[in-house]
């Protein structure tokens, strides 16, 4: 899920962790395995259909590519003022927010390369 940068956005925010930062994580969680999901499911529906391997995980990330990022993109704007501290008790909230925005944006980038991979080193069927 791109740990590295879930914990990067808030020591460079100079957040330090909290419950508030755990509640964005499980949320980041949900988000990115839900996706996952939806992508390996996709890749073995069209393997049922009869297309090989490769070219169903490379029609399924061409395919899913659009919905993912749609996906990322409205989460991360909608999180965007909860992120910049706007309105009261913003400092509650910014927490998860930048949590959330910096996991949520390497977790994309990363499954996009990461899924595939393992799912065609995983799946032995031919």
């Amino acid at each position: 899920m791109g740990s590295a940068s879930v914990t990067a956005g808030p020591f460079l925010t100079g957040i330090s962790l909290s419950i508030v930062v755990f509640l964005g994580l499980i949320m980041l969680a949900g988000i990115v395995v839900n996706n996952a999901i939806v992508f390996v499911d996709y890749i073995n529906h069209l393997r049922a259909t009869g297309i090989e391997k490769v070219d169903a995980i490379v029609q399924a990330v061409s395919i899913h590519l659009r919905p993912i990022l749609m996906t990322t993109a409205t989460t991360v704007l909608g999180l965007l003022p909860m992120a910049l501290g706007l309105g009261e008790g913003a400092e509650i909230r910014t927490p998860m927010a930048i949590t959330v925005v910096a996991g949520l944006i390497s977790a994309t980038l990363l499954t996009r390369i990461i899924i595939p991979t393992v799912y065609s080193d995983l799946d032995r069927k031919e």
